[in-house]
C-alpha cells in the first residue's frame, strides 16, 4: 500500500486516530512520571488538550482543510492543559498553520515542512527549553522529516521513518535527563508524543481506533451500579452536578478500613456512593460538585482507568431541548448577558486570578484579595480555556494570573496571549505559597509593572516544601525511595524521605529555614486531622524556637502539608 498525497479527509482520520491511541494509554503515560508522587499526570493533561480539539474535529459539518487545521488549532489550544498539554497544542498548531490554505493534495515535502514548524512554534512557546523532553522528541522527528523531504514519495514509508527517528531521540531522552536516569523512565510527554503520532499512522492505514465520546465503558455484574434518571428531575432537583466514575487499579490490595475510609471521604463530597474493592481494583462511582477530589484521592490508592465525567444538568437540558443549534443559542444569550453585567459593574484598576486546590486555601485566597479562584492542581491542570473564562470574569483594567504550580505557567501565559479589552500579567508562582507571598506584596499604590516585579521579589524571597507519599520505589536526587515513604519535595527538588509524615515535615522545616527565618507556615491538607496539626505545629515550634509557626487549613488532596519559611 503506497499513498503518496493526503488530502483533508485522510488527515482527519489520522488525527483522529492519534487521539484515540493517547486516550486509550494515557494511564501507563501517567506512569512514567518521574516523581513517584500520587498525582503523575502528563497522560491525563496531554488526552484532555487533544480531546478537545478531536470534538471539534468530529462536529465539523465541512471537510475542507481550512476549516480542519482551524478546528485542531483552536480546540488544542483551548484544551491545554499542563505544560506537556501547552507544548502539545503548539506542536498542532504550527503543522496546522503550516497546512492551513495548502492545495487539498499535501504531499511529503509540505508534510516535512509541518513538522519543522510545529517544532519550531513549540520550542518558542517554552522560555527556557529543556532537551530530553517532548521537544527533543519533536526536533528529531522534523530534521528527520527535512531529510526526507526530497527522496521519499510515500506517505506511509515517510511517516515510519520519522516515527522512528522519534523512537530513538525518546529512548535517549535519560541521557539528557538525569533525573530521567535516575528514575529508570523516559521522558513521559516524548512517550505521549509518540504515541499520537503511532496511532495516526495506524488511521492513514484504516486500523487505527475510534474515538466514541459518548460511548460508557463496559461494566461487569460486580461494578455495575444504579443510574439515576436525570429526565425525571428538574436541574434545580440536582445537588450534586458531576456523576464520576473511575477504576483504581490498585497499588496495593484495599483494606476493609481504607475502603471504609475513601467510602466515608466520598460522601463528605458527594452522593450516590459506590466504591466496591475486588481484588486488585476498586469500582467508583459518585455525584459531586468537585470530580477532581474523588479523583485525586483515587490516584493515592493507584493508577485510573475507564474515567468518565458526566454534566448531569447539562444533560438533563439536553435530553429536554434535543437541539444543538437551540443550547447554542442559549449559551449565546447566557454569556451576553454575562458580558453585560459585567459592562455595568464598576470596573476596576486590578484583579486577581489563582489556581487554588482546596477549600481552605480557596477561602485564605479570597481574603487576601482573589476575585476568581480556579480549581486545580498537580493532577487537575486547568486548560487554557479555564483560565481564560477566568480573565474574562474579573472587571478589572490589568488582571494579575498566579498560575500557584509550574506545570499550569505554560497554559496561564497561553490565556494571557488570548484574552482581550485588558492587559494580563502571569506571576509564574511553581507553588501555593509562593502565590500567598506574591499577592501580600502587592502594593495598591504602584503602578503594574511595578506590582509585577515586587510580587516576583516576594514570591522569590519564599522558600516552600510539600510532603506526599512515594507511590513506586525509585531514585531521585540521590534519595532511594520506596512506596509508601513520605517525601519532603522543596522548590529546587527532594529534600528528604522519610518513614514517617512528622519527620519528613520537620526536616522540610529544617531544609528550608535559615538563621533570619522568622515565620513558617503549614497548610495542612484534607487527609490530615486538625488534631494531628495542630501537635505537629506545636512540635516545630519547640524545635525552631526562633520562628513563629503557623497553621492553616488548606484542604488540599494528595499533599499532606504545604509548607513555607519566610
Amino acid at each position: 500500500m503506497e499513498i503518496h498525497h493526503l488530502d483533508a479527509s485522510l488527515i482527519r482520520q489520522a488525527f483522529l486516530a492519534g487521539a484515540a491511541e493517547l486516550d486509550a494509554k494515557k494511564d501507563w503515560i501517567n506512569e512514567l512520571n518521574v516523581f513517584p508522587v500520587p498525582d503523575g499526570d502528563t497522560g491525563t493533561n496531554m488526552t484532555l488538550t487533544i480531546m478537545t480539539a478531536a470534538k471539534e474535529v468530529s462536529a465539523l459539518e465541512t471537510s475542507d482543510l481550512r476549516s480542519l487545521c482551524k478546528a485542531i488549532s483552536t480546540g488544542s489550544l483551548r484544551g491545554a492543559r499542563g505544560n506537556s498539554g501547552v507544548i502539545l497544542s503548539q506542536l498542532l498548531r504550527g503543522f496546522t498553520k503550516e497546512l492551513d490554505g495548502a492545495e487539498d493534495q499535501i504531499g511529503v515535502a509540505k508534510l516535512a515542512a509541518a513538522f519543522e514548524r510545529g517544532t519550531e512554534t513549540a520550542y518558542k512557546a517554552v522560555m527556557k527549553p529543556k532537551e530530553g523532553t517532548i521537544l527533543t522528541v519533536a526536533r528529531a522527528m522534523s530534521e528527520k522529516a527535512l531529510a526526507l523531504a526530497d527522496e521519499e514519495m510515500d506517505v506511509l514509508r515517510f511517516a515510519e521513518q520519522v516515527i522512528a527517528a522519534g523512537d530513538e531521540a525518546l529512548l535517549r531522552t535519560p541521557e539528557l535527563l538525569p533525573v530521567l536516569k535516575q528514575a529508570g523512565v523516559v521522558d513521559s510527554g516524548g512517550q505521549g508524543l509518540m504515541t499520537v503520532m503511532k496511532g495516526a499512522l495506524r488511521g492513514l492505514t484504516g486500523e487505527g481506533a475510534e474515538l466514541h465520546f459518548d460511548a460508557a465503558p463496559a461494566e461487569s455484574a460486580e461494578t455495575a451500579h444504579p443510574r439515576v434518571d436525570t429526565a425525571a428531575l428538574e436541574t434545580s432537583d440536582i445537588k450534586f452536578g458531576y456523576c464520576t466514575e473511575f477504576i483504581i487499579n490498585l497499588n496495593a490490595p484495599m483494606s476493609e478500613s481504607e475502603e471504609k475510609s475513601f467510602q466515608a471521604f466520598l460522601e463528605s463530597i458527594g452522593d450516590s456512593i459506590v466504591c466496591v474493592a475486588s481484588d486488585d481494583i476498586v469500582k467508583i462511582h459518585v455525584h459531586t460538585n468537585d470530580p477532581g477530589l474523588a479523583i485525586q484521592k483515587g490516584l493515592s490508592y493507584g493508577s485510573l482507568s475507564r474515567m468518565k465525567i458526566d454534566n448531569m444538568r447539562e444533560e438533563h437540558n439536553e435530553r429536554l431541548i434535543r437541539n444543538a443549534s437551540e443550547i447554542a443559542a442559549e449559551e449565546k444569550q447566557k454569556k451576553a448577558a454575562e458580558a453585560a453585567a459585567k459592562a455595568n459593574a464598576e470596573r476596576k484598576a486590578y484583579g486577581f486570578v489563582c489556581v487554588s486546590a482546596g477549600e481552605g486555601l480557596d477561602r485564605i485566597f479570597h481574603e487576601i484579595g482573589v476575585d476568581v479562584t480556579i480549581s486545580g492542581g498537580q493532577t487537575m491542570n486547568p486548560s487554557t480555556e479555564d483560565i481564560l473564562n477566568a480573565i474574562d470574569g474579573v472587571n478589572a483594567d490589568t488582571v494579575f494570573v498566579l498560575p500557584n504550580n509550574k506545570n499550569i505557567i505554560l497554559a496561564s501565559e497561553q490565556a494571557r496571549d488570548l484574552a482581550q479589552g485588558k492587559e494580563v500579567l502571569v506571576i509564574p508562582t511553581k507553588t501555593i505559597p509562593q502565590g500567598i507571598s506574591a499577592l501580600i506584596g502587592f502594593m495598591p499604590d504602584l503602578d503594574a509593572k511595578q506590582n509585577f516585579l515586587a510580587m516576583q521579589e516576594a514570591m522569590e524571597a519564599l522558600r516552600s516544601a510539600e510532603i506526599t507519599h512515594a507511590v513506586r520505589d525509585t531514585s531521585i536526587d540521590g534519595f532511594e525511595i520506596h512506596q509508601g515513604d513520605f517525601m519532603a519535595i522543596g522548590d529546587q527538588g527532594m529534600l528528604a524521605v522519610k518513614k514517617t509524615l512528622t519527620d519528613a515535615v520537620l526536616e522540610a522545616i529544617r531544609r528550608i529555614s535559615e538563621e533570619d527565618t522568622e515565620l513558617i507556615t503549614l497548610y495542612y491538607g484534607a487527609e490530615v486531622e486538625a488534631s494531628e496539626a495542630e501537635q505537629l505545629r506545636r512540635l516545630a515550634s519547640q524545635q525552631f524556637p526562633n520562628a513563629e509557626v503557623e497553621l492553616n487549613y488548606g484542604g488540599q488532596p494528595v499533599y499532606y502539608y504545604f509548607i513555607s519559611a519566610e
